[in-house]
């Protein structure tokens, strides 16, 4: 099997800490040029230190923020201008802070449909075409297992995702003939930083240790743990190379069993 993503250049976003920092260091490893995209500098120039060059691999970065769709659409234009041509794009940012759906504002429905689906529109729209013309495309989106079944607490966040879902779905269809494809990776429970705040809020809400927590989590994941970030990442490699090409317009759960849905 050759998973070698060799003179292909990916764009991996979110990619200074988590499941995007893995990726990243995975997609280098297969032999990918890798772009970061994230918000802070200092955070990316560390990450870059991180990739694979034992290929003479070229790696780089683009500092914006997805909080900010607008500069995020100059930073991308002003890339593909300089000449770069990347066939790989990886979706991933930060989700919604935690909370019930009926107290949501419509303030923030507001700025995540933004972060989430109109900041991963202005990238497709920006790589798509040279996709196109290589007739060979990857995007990924990192979104949630909550596609599947709402996760409690969380209405914004299951909200979002199940429209980047549909998103990503719609444009399978209308890509795919191009040799793009257009696929969703469902995280369920990793051992991110944000899995952390999440159970810390819950901690300080509830009045119940993290730890305790945590067991009642594992207790309805058959595996009986989280997944690890680069668990995740390894998934996204293979849907990168072209071993996956006829894998297009799916929701992939990795989440050791957790979903209940078929």
């Amino acid at each position: 099997m050759n998973l070698s993503l060799e003179n292909k250049r990916a764009i991996v976003c979110g990619s200074t800490d988590g499941i995007g920092k893995e990726i990243a260091i995975k997609l280098s490893k297969q032999n990918a040029n890798v772009t970061l995209l994230a918000r802070n500098e200092k955070k990316l120039n560390n990450v870059l230190s991180l990739l694979d060059t034992s290929k003479k691999q070229k790696h780089d970065f683009i500092v914006s923020d997805f909080n900010n769709p607008d500069l995020l659409e100059k930073k991308i234009n002003d890339y593909i201008n300089d000449g770069n041509k990347p066939e790989i794009l990886i979706n991933n940012t930060g989700g919604p802070p935690p909370g019930k759906i009926i107290e949501a504002k419509k303030e923030d429905f507001d700025k995540y449909i933004s972060m989430h689906l109109h900041c991963s529109h202005i990238l497709v729209k920006a790589l798509a075409p040279f996709m196109k013309k290589s007739e060979f495309g990857r995007i990924i989106n990192i979104i949630s297992i909550s596609v599947k079944a709402p996760i409690q607490n969380l209405g914004v966040s299951n909200t979002i995702r199940w429209g980047m879902a549909s998103w990503s779905k719609t444009l399978s269809f209308e890509l795919g003939k191009f040799g793009i494809t257009v696929n969703n990776i469902l995280p369920g429970f990793t051992l991110t930083n944000r899995l952390k705040s999440l159970m810390k809020n819950r901690s300080e809400i509830n009045k119940i240790s993290i730890k305790s927590i945590e067991n009642e989590y594992k207790k309805n994941i058959p595996a009986e743990r989280f997944a690890l970030p680069e668990e995740i990442a390894s998934a996204v490699c293979f849907l990168c190379s072209r071993e996956a090409s006829y894998i297009n317009g799916i929701n992939l759960p990795i989440d050791g069993g957790y979903s209940g849905s078929l």
